[in-house]
């Protein structure tokens, strides 16, 4: 059970159509192991599939739930981790984060393009 000053934000990885749901899932924990760095608890949203399960849908094979504390500054941790994950693949990757119905679209932006993105976010929901 979350404790009350715990937030959650979705966290959806998307790739290229061609890429396959293979490479996004591959992808989805690489980064799930990357944010299970920080003070943050990660799930992945269909969970571990038990052996000669049907795969599930592309959407939540890259979707991820983190959850952090809404004090102590975690938040913008976790989006800078996202940033800079996003910025070291070679493929045109796309990251969805929504907090509370609200979406910051990460992708083929510049790094600052990128970074005043998640500033405004951050004021938002930090």
């Amino acid at each position: 059970m979350t404790e009350p000053d715990t937030r959650r934000a979705l966290v959806r990885l998307e790739v290229e159509d061609e890429d396959g749901d293979e490479e996004l899932d591959r992808l989805a924990r690489r980064l799930r192991a990357e944010l299970g760095e920080l003070d943050v608890d990660v799930l992945a949203v269909a969970g571990d599939l038990p052996a000669g399960a049907k795969a599930a849908d592309p959407v939540t094979i890259g979707s991820l739930v983190v959850a952090f504390s809404a004090a102590g500054g975690v938040f913008p941790g976790v989006l800078e981790t996202l940033r800079e994950w996003l910025g070291r693949q070679a493929g045109k990757h796309r990251i969805k984060v929504t907090v509370d119905g609200d979406t910051v679209e990460l992708e083929r932006a510049t790094s600052a393009e990128r970074q005043q993105l998640i500033d405004a976010f951050v004021r938002r929901h930090g």
